[in-house]
């Protein structure tokens, strides 16, 4: 085995000599026995710069950042892997790597300029993407692109399906010469690219006799096309059964099918009944969701809905209501599962009828198989118009008429559910203006009434939790305390069945579901095409959600929520937990409400849902934590051990793919944490927070730059934080230096505090800290001048500590420099307290300086 240091050597004469494949090998055989990181490095950044020579630009990026990964500021792999990324089109990636250049070395011109270019040609790009033809042409590059990854060619064959189906986007594929090109799709034979090509066909033929008559002018093989439409049409006649001939239909998964449907139909309270158990029935219509979903084509499905439908019927007899009513209990349990099937066949003729007939009916069970199918029916609100234009007044009617409570509540559900189909868009408001508040106001009623049972008190908080969509109801709702300290108590009671119901009403009350963003050029666009345009409702702004969430600070949310969260496991479900964490965090959005969060306990309740549960739900109630993290005493917001378990959390934060905000509440909760103690700094170490805080430092934006910088600087203190800067060949110190000389003020107290400290610790920082830059002895000067006394004190203990240091030829350079003016003019100056500490720091300099012999002894003022 080869010395890798001598063979690195090699590689370097290799190299100047212009054999670049040699040097190739040589840094490659050194790689191989190479066991120190440093040294590794440097042959991945030399091997990258051969790479960049041989225009094997994906080798070239990954060995820089193989040598990045052991030092993040390291200038030469970062520039080269910026070149590589931009030859292989990855402008982006290499606008940020070039970005971390010109942070280190910002009078580099090179830097400058490939900054410029970059930035210049991402805005060009941009502008092109966003255009409809070059999405076509894009879709089609990627598809034909043999190198292209399967994921992106999957997208890029969806984006054109999708595109198809619109007229516009038809019609510019056509222009493109989108037929040419999908036919060329077909005839590589591969089976992805001949469906995704098929699909688009199809699409693109639809409804339009013109590009039809074209395509199948081109195709040439009009014969072949017949006789592939004959095939499919005899596989569709097996499927359905409309073949009268009997080729071997399969009538296992017939037979299988009817008996789910069968189970889906039982109505306990009748007499010979299947023996089921509570949740029987729902996991039949999770089966059937199951089953439908796993169908491969339009036959197979039309096949499953011919015998859901002839099923139904069969069970429909107008001289016997038990099997009418268990055809529509099938159809409600057709409704829990594939929706679409059983939304068909409740349009069916006669089903309502039938409805109609069991709602009117004297026996307690009709009327609850009825209303609770109606409110099945109602479960999906672009498909509810038609159970609001003939349910809604057999609910009406049952509500008002019936005596039995029972009845009188599920049929408020299904108003409720019908009232909310909307959702927050007020402009698809389902009943007349009033309606849903009235139905909210009973709710609300039965729920604070403790003389009716739980069970049908849970009720009023189902309807609740579909009401409070309307921004009126949910407005009005946490107006009345009394209903809401209600509702928070049957939280924290034994039955946790409520959970959902309730996390649900506190999602919708605080705004915290997902919005999407609508821009008004989109706003715009549709209205002119005459499109529905989502409307938000006034009390549905900013003000009036931070009213909200007051509100229920003041009834005792927090407490609720603590409660609710120590539920069993089986109960509280992934999506319960998410919602749980989006209203943790909307609760947590001002910082004058962190405190009562904290004190009713929130703190606490958070860590276990940034734990466990939906990513979403997990992001959510991390950042919540850190949002507490950042301005609380670690001590008091998770006393005990807990406060170790809320770094992990955090520190997920620090992830690029998370948001600005994220990154930027994570660092201040981390540097509030490394603030606490060093067994909470070295746990940050452990949880290898120091990348990713480091990465930050580079950031454009002052604030994550300025957080990330805060953070450092209270975990210099930690051995292992500063043995990282006392290591060679990375520019960590270098970095500290330059954001010393920063406009930003934050930004310059919090790096020349880190540097203060770092040089009191370890003295060879000292000496290091003038060889990492030219401009140190200025952004020094610059510190000891500064306006502000807390950056002036900063940099007058870094010069005492280089005074310090044992290396006497650097104490007289300093001394030998302007800064002994500067220090004389501190020192001199009378005594301010608005500045003590300033001008303590330069006499003890000078102090210090007329110890080592450097100046003679001064009069001090008295």
């Amino acid at each position: 085995m080869g010395d890798p240091v001598q063979l690195k050597d090699e590689g370097n004469k290799y190299f100047q000599a212009g054999d670049i494949d040699k040097a190739i090998e040589c840094y490659s055989e050194a790689i191989k026995v190479s066991k120190d990181k440093k040294v590794l490095a440097v042959l991945h950044r030399n091997r990258s710069a051969c790479y960049l020579k041989k225009e094997n630009y994906a080798c070239a990026a990954s060995d820089a950042s193989k040598a990045i990964d052991v030092d993040a500021a390291d200038i030469k792999a970062l520039y080269r892997r910026c070149q590589a990324l931009e030859k292989l089109g990855k402008l982006d990636m290499a606008f940020k790597d070039v970005q971390r250049c010109a942070t280190l070395e910002p009078k580099n011109k090179t830097f400058l300029e490939t900054l410029r270019r970059l930035g210049a040609e991402i805005q060009a790009k941009l502008k092109t993407t966003f255009s409809t033809d070059s999405r076509v042409q894009n879709m089609f590059d990627i598809l034909f692109n043999e190198d292209m990854d399967k994921e992106k060619k999957e997208k890029a064959a969806n984006n054109l399906i999708v595109l198809s189906r619109e007229d516009a986007g038809a019609e510019r594929i056509f222009q493109n010469n989108g037929v040419a090109l999908l036919l060329n799709m077909i005839e590589t034979g591969k089976p992805e690219m001949i469906l995704a090509a098929v699909r688009t066909l199809s699409g693109m033929c639809t409804g339009h006799k013109a590009r039809v008559s074209i395509f199948i002018e081109r195709i040439k093989i009009k014969e072949i096309a017949m006789a592939t439409c004959n095939l499919f049409q005899c596989i569709n006649d097996s499927l359905t059964g409309e073949d009268t001939m009997e080729y071997g239909k399969e009538e296992a998964l017939v037979l299988g099918l009817k008996k789910i449907l069968k189970v889906c139909g039982q109505v306990p309270e009748l007499p010979d009944q299947l023996s089921l158990t509570e949740n029987t029935q729902l996991i039949a219509s999770v089966l059937l969701n199951k089953l439908y979903d796993d169908l491969k084509c339009d036959p197979e499905r039309n096949n499953f809905r011919d015998i859901c439908d002839e099923y139904v019927k069969s069970k429909i007899d107008p001289n016997n209501m038990d099997k009418n009513l268990h055809a529509i209990n099938t159809i409600s349990g057709l409704l829990q599962g594939p929706f679409e099937v059983g939304n068909a066949l409740v349009g069916t003729q006669g089903i309502m009828e039938m409805m109609v007939a069991l709602c009117g009916s004297e026996r307690e069970v009709d009327q609850m198989v009825a209303v609770e199918a109606l409110i099945h029916a109602s479960t999906k609100m672009s498909r509810a118009t038609f159970i609001i234009t003939n349910g809604v007044s057999l609910l009406k009617d049952l509500y008002k008429k019936t005596k039995n409570e029972k009845i009188k509540i599920r049929a408020l559900v299904g108003l409720c559910k019908l009232g909310s189909a909307g959702g927050d868009d007020y402009s698809l408001r389902q009943f007349a203006e009033g309606s849903t508040e009235k139905l909210a106001k009973q709710c609300r009623k039965w729920l604070c009434n403790p003389q009716i049972d739980t069970k049908t008190r849970k009720w009023a908080i189902e309807g609740l939790a579909y009401l409070t969509n309307d921004a009126d109801v949910k407005d009005d709702f946490v107006e009345d305390e009394l209903a809401l300290k209600a509702m928070f108590e049957l939280a924290k009671s034994k039955d946790k069945t409520i959970l959902y119901a309730v996390a649900c009403t506190l999602v919708n009350c605080t705004n915290s579901y997902d919005k999407k963003e609508i821009l008004p050029e989109l706003v715009q666009l549709a209205k002119f095409s005459k499109q529905h345009v989502p409307e938000q409702h006034p009390k549905d702004k900013k003000d009036f959600v931070e009213k909200r969430v007051k509100r229920l600070l003041k009834a005792g949310v927090t407490s609720a929520l603590a409660v609710m969260v120590k539920a069993d496991s089986s109960i509280l479900t992934d999506q319960t937990k998410e919602m749980l964490a989006r209203v943790f965090l909307a609760l947590s959005e001002s910082p004058k409400d962190r405190g009562t969060i904290v004190a009713q306990g929130g703190g606490k309740a958070l860590i276990p849902l940034a734990m466990e549960g939906t990513d979403a739900g997990k992001v959510k109630a991390s950042h919540a934590l850190a949002k507490i993290a950042a301005i609380s005493n670690p001590e008091i917001a998770f006393p005990g051990e807990r406060v170790y378990e809320v770094v992990r959390p955090l520190v997920s934060l620090l992830h690029t793919d998370r948001e600005g905000l994220q990154n930027y509440e994570a660092l201040r909760g981390l540097t509030n944490l490394a603030a606490y103690s060093e067994k909470l700094r070295m746990k940050l170490v452990k949880e290898k927070a120091l990348p990713e805080i480091e990465n930050y430092m580079f950031e454009e934006h002052e604030q994550i730059r300025q957080a990330a910088t805060e953070c450092m600087c209270n975990l210099v203190t930690c051995k292992e934080v500063q043995e990282r800067y006392l290591e060679d060949s990375n520019d960590k110190l270098k970095l500290l230096v330059l954001l010393c000389g920063e406009d930003d003020e934050s930004l310059q107290i919090a790096a020349a505090g880190a540097l203060a400290m770092l040089t009191a610790a370890q003295k060879k920082l000292c000496t290091k800290l003038t060889r990492v830059t030219a401009q140190w002895l200025e952004i020094l000067q610059r510190l000891c001048l500064h306006t502000n006394p807390q950056i002036q004190h900063r940099g007058l203990v870094i010069i005492y500590n280089m005074l310090n240091s044992d290396d006497s030829d650097l104490a007289k350079k300093l001394i030998e420099s302007e800064l002994l003016e500067i220090l004389s003019v501190i020192g001199k100056a009378e005594d301010n307290p608005k500045r003590q500490e300033a001008i303590d720091a330069a006499r003890t300099c000078l102090v210090r300086a007329m110890d080592l012999g450097l100046i003679k002894p001064f009069t001090s003022p008295s």
